[in-house]
């Protein structure tokens, strides 16, 4: 009765959580009760209610930050704005994968299932605010993953990336657990963020060698989730192997999340440790911009291409957090995650429509697309554009706001290098886009010149998601400005 009280109490607070739970119980129902099933269905309960929580996010926009359930959860306009985030990644995911799942014939309800519970995960992360929620948040968004990027049984490429990724996961969370008894114990038995911090002034541990133990710990954990140099062996063998639309997801969802996590605890737990973490944080960033970008030169699979690419992108995203001046850093940090989530899954409905119609992830098969699909290789081209930073698509607005911030707060050598990788991406994304356009019969494959359209409905959903994507990867950098004076606003 008591926890009654306490969820009509709170449960505004948490509404849009709420909507998903209550989402994902109509689809485990409906699975249950009726034999002869309606996909359609699934996917609308499943976009519905992802909307309806969006709906709700939006309307608590102005609603004064509290810490809720005894010091579990925090609802702050910083940690909405990535809850939203995450559920826009979400929301944009599943349109992707109706064709590929009747494709594939995989099972609708438990894959829906996973990417909300995912979502769900992620949402309570961004709102965590001890220990416990922390973990046991982000070991759900992680074990779903898991499950998601080996849910083709069939294909031995997907059991290896499910191995790999199940088994250097569970590592890292070993690690990021060491990492938070060492917190525990060093503040006097604390478990909230803000009482762990305290807790260190008060025991005097707060520059002991066990504060460096257990930053090393949780940064090598949480490094693992980011794809970060040299945490990042597992990512380009997961997501060659993965479904693609399950990679679309992981590729952004993962790093909001862990994104979101990064801010508070470096933030406020170590926050007498400043200069060690931003150490930690600047030689990872480098090693990721660097390493990324030019292993991405040498792929020949694009999947495996844009994995190393999305390395490299999130250094880039390290130079707003590893910014001294807050406000605009972090501001920084929302601005590009937002365009970021647009520019990759507008680049991944690519890849799901042409390898669903071509069966093949080959950057060599791509040669001549133009000819046969001008729609898809015109929208490839604008993402992929967009994610190189090229002038005037939202991908450069959004780096030279990132740059210019770690210009301001003096991280010269870290934004130089960043500018020099940016170039270098755009190499390997314009060999891609020289591929798509080319006329020359001899240079077209016979996957370009077999393919044809598919004759299903639910295409339309890939290309509805594509052209949202697409819209959003280049009209917003006409007009940053209300975008970034937003993200500032979160800050407040």
């Amino acid at each position: 009765m008591k926890e009654y009280h306490l969820l009509l109490f709170y449960g505004s607070s948490i509404f849009p959580e709420c909507i998903l739970i209550f989402g994902l119980f109509l689809l485990l129902v409906i699975d249950v009760i009726f034999d002869k099933k309606k996909t359609t269905w699934f996917y609308f309960i499943s976009l519905t209610s992802l909307v309806l929580s969006i709906a709700f996010l939006l309307f608590q926009w102005r609603e004064e930050p509290t810490i809720i359930f005894f010091g579990n959860l925090q609802t702050n306009n910083f940690n909405k704005v990535f809850r939203f985030l995450i559920l826009l990644c979400s929301t944009l995911c599943i349109p992707l994968s109706v064709e590929y799942i009747q494709c594939t014939e995989m099972a609708v309800t438990e894959f829906l299932l996973f990417i909300l519970t995912a979502t769900l995960g992620g949402m309570f992360l961004c709102g965590a605010n001890d220990l416990t929620t922390i973990f046991v948040s982000l070991e759900c968004l992680s074990l779903c993953s898991y499950l998601l990027s080996g849910y083709t049984k069939r294909d031995i490429r997907s059991n290896e990336a499910i191995m790999k990724y199940l088994l250097m996961g569970g590592t890292s969370s070993s690690i990021l657990a060491y990492g938070l008894s060492w917190l525990y114990g060093l503040s006097g038995g604390e478990i909230e963020i803000q009482e762990i911090a305290n807790g260190l002034i008060n025991t005097q541990m707060y520059n002991s060698p066990g504060i460096w133990i257990a930053l090393l710990s949780v940064t090598v954990g949480i490094a693992f989730k980011l794809s970060l140099v040299p945490f990042h062996q597992w990512t380009p063998d997961v997501y060659e192997g993965s479904p693609t639309p399950v990679v679309a997801f992981i590729s952004v969802i993962s790093k909001v999340a862990a994104s979101a996590l990064v801010t508070r605890i470096f933030d406020i737990i170590f926050y007498f440790s400043l200069n060690e973490w931003h150490l930690l944080l600047e030689v990872s960033a480098i090693l990721s911009m660097i390493l990324g970008n030019l292993i991405a030169i040498t792929q020949t699979s694009i999947k495996r291409m844009l994995a190393y690419s999305s390395i490299g992108q999130i250094g880039y995203i390290l130079i707003g957090i590893i910014g001294k001046d807050s406000i605009n850093g972090y501001a920084s940090v929302i601005t590009y995650m937002l365009l970021y989530i647009f520019m990759n899954l507008g680049t991944f409905a690519c890849i799901v429509l042409f390898s669903l119609r071509t069966g093949t992830d080959n950057i060599r098969d791509y040669a001549g697309l133009y000819m046969k699909d001008p729609f898809s290789a015109l929208s490839l081209s604008l993402c992929l554009l967009s994610l190189g930073g090229i002038p005037p698509l939202a991908g450069f607005f959004g780096k030279l706001y990132l740059f210019w911030c770690g210009w301001q707060a003096g991280l010269y050598f870290l934004v130089s290098i960043g500018l020099l990788t940016s170039v270098v991406s755009i190499y390997y994304y314009l060999k891609i886009i020289k591929l798509l356009m080319t006329g020359r019969n001899q240079e077209i494959t016979p996957h370009v010149r077999n393919y044809r359209r598919s004759p299903l409905r639910s295409n339309n959903s890939i290309e509805l998601s594509m052209i949202v994507c697409v819209i959003a990867s280049t009209i917003p950098g006409i007009s940053m400005n209300p975008i970034i004076e937003i993200a500032q606003d979160t800050l407040f």
